[in-house]
């Protein structure tokens, strides 16, 4: 009876043509990228000028936290598939964010590095990666769980996700970073803490809205009894707190990261290679091989991306000329022209796609994927120019801005449609790990990054030729294989085998 309620009443009601479980989800998401990102505005600081870090070990236990938050969404997603289903992952993923924010706060001490304080400090970063790896993969799944594979409205829905993202991807470092520099860490952090908080009460809060989507594949497995005594599902809590345990112990030595990445990496594609080859038919497997083809775009994309928080910022602090209305802008608020580009872009792409879709027009996902790399190396390659033209002088604050707007377009062409297809090609008993191995990629783009900012030796002022010779070359580097892409498109679409996805769902 109560499922016939949800479909008869929840699922009729719709916001702007989509399930409000969208809404849900984008508020959810929203709320825990506003805690990400603003801890992230500060941590830096934090280990600087709090603990007493030299730059070298700041930024290896910055580089450690932001691969791994992108690592165990791997774990997660299994988890999810296996066992809990992405409603309860979300949850549980939530929870861990939280109690990691507020250990932050709790714990911050008198300055310098004692201990007590900073042990409490890296247990709370472990604790908010183990809940990244539970929450970040899973409500990604959770979008495409309320819509058919074949339904048209997939792609504008992950773009409406996207803005949410950003919409936190925005806040945070403003709320957060204004906090923890002008009244105290533990203000910001707790902050960070306030917003995982928020979006937890609302999705517990509004799960009808859900359609009953996300709910554990074997109900009846969970409960259970496991080898440890408890039920199987509190095993999977209590392993997951025995993870934060483990977390805590390696995070230290984050020199090591970069090489666990690559074997990680490998032995998760290798798996599910095996598993595709081993257990699927032709037609899933074709799909399996198309979403593993787009994953590995993901670190080419991501390791040129993410340039604008390591060597385009110190670029843009050293070499632009920042002075608006009289005001020299300070180089750090230019992490937020990205998201706010992708708040005012976002619904215009969703209703590009939905246009394109209904005259037929709309490009495959692949062929969006090499549309993105192309924008992408023309912000370089605009950049790049915009120095040219001012000599030996200081590069105008417009080509900041130019490259910022071709990224966002080129973000809007691959992250959400990369999501969307994970989703749609993935077969269900691997879709959560699929998606974790997603975001596997982009830490695997985090730790390409780095390689790339350290070639361009922006790290020694006044070493601009260096910089846009290196920009120069990933910017042609990148376009040329968006043409590339681009060409082998139709083929890969054809392995997608999308004609036959609504049909097989409706069976």
């Amino acid at each position: 009876m109560a499922s016939s309620d949800i479909s008869g009443g929840e699922a009729g009601r719709t916001w702007l043509g989509h399930p409000r479980g969208l809404y849900l989800l984008f508020f959810a998401e929203m709320w825990e990228r506003f805690s990400y990102y603003g801890m992230r505005a500060i941590l830096i600081f934090y280990l600087t000028k709090h603990f007493l870090f030299g730059e070298d070990k700041a930024y290896l236990l910055y580089g450690a936290y932001t691969s791994l938050v992108y690592i165990t969404p791997v774990i997660g997603g299994y988890l999810s598939d296996r066992y809990l289903g992405p409603r309860k992952a979300v949850t549980a993923g939530g929870v861990f964010i939280a109690i990691g924010h507020f250990l932050i706060a709790l714990t911050e001490g008198p300055g310098g590095q004692q201990p007590f304080y900073l042990n409490g400090f890296y247990l709370a970063l472990a604790s908010i990666i183990v809940g990244t790896g539970f929450l970040k993969a899973n409500v990604s799944v959770l979008v495409g769980e309320l819509y058919p594979r074949d339904d048209a409205r997939r792609d504008p829905a992950y773009s409406i996700f996207y803005m949410g993202i950003n919409m936190g991807g925005m806040l945070g470092p403003i709320v957060c970073g204004l906090l923890g520099e002008l009244l105290g860490w533990s203000w910001g952090f707790g902050a960070a803490g306030v917003g995982m908080l928020l979006g937890l009460v609302g999705f517990v809060g509004l799960r009808p809205w859900l359609l009953g989507k996300g709910e554990p594949p074997v109900p009846g497995a969970l409960r259970e009894r496991s080898p440890v005594g408890v039920s199987r599902e509190w095993a999977i809590y209590l392993g997951a707190a025995l993870g934060v345990v483990a977390i805590w112990g390696v995070i230290r030595y984050a020199e090591l990261l970069g090489y666990a990445l690559l074997i990680f990496s490998a032995a998760t594609v290798a798996y599910i290679l095996w598993r595709s080859f081993a257990t699927l038919g032709r037609v899933e497997r074709d799909r399996m091989l198309a979403a593993l083809f787009l994953i590995a775009l993901n670190p080419l994309f991501w390791g040129l991306f993410e340039q604008t928080g390591s060597s385009l910022n110190i670029f843009t602090d050293r070499n632009v000329d920042r002075v608006i209305l009289g005001w020299d802008v300070p180089a750090s608020l230019f992490q937020s022209v990205n998201s706010i580009f992708i708040i005012l872009l976002a619904p215009l792409f969703a209703l590009l796609w939905t246009l394109l879709d209904r005259r037929r027009l709309e490009p495959s996902s692949t062929a969006k994927f090499g549309v993105g790399l192309i924008l992408c190396g023309a912000g370089f390659l605009v950049l790049v120019a915009g120095a040219a033209m001012a000599g030996e002088g200081l590069t105008p604050v417009i080509f900041v801005f130019l490259i910022y707007l071709f990224h966002t377009m080129a973000e809007l062409c691959f992250s959400p449609v990369g999501l969307s297809a994970m989703t749609r090609l993935s077969v269900s008993s691997m879709v959560g790990l699929v998606m974790g191995t997603w975001f596997l990629a982009m830490a695997a783009g985090n730790f390409i990054a780095g390689l790339i900012a350290r070639a361009t030796g922006s790290g020694e002022a006044g070493n601009v030729t260096q910089v846009l010779d290196v920009y120069t070359q990933i910017g042609w580097f990148s376009a040329i294989v968006g043409v590339g892409v681009l060409l082998i498109s139709p083929w890969i679409t054809r392995m997608m085998h999308l004609d036959s996805i609504g049909a097989e769902e409706k069976a």
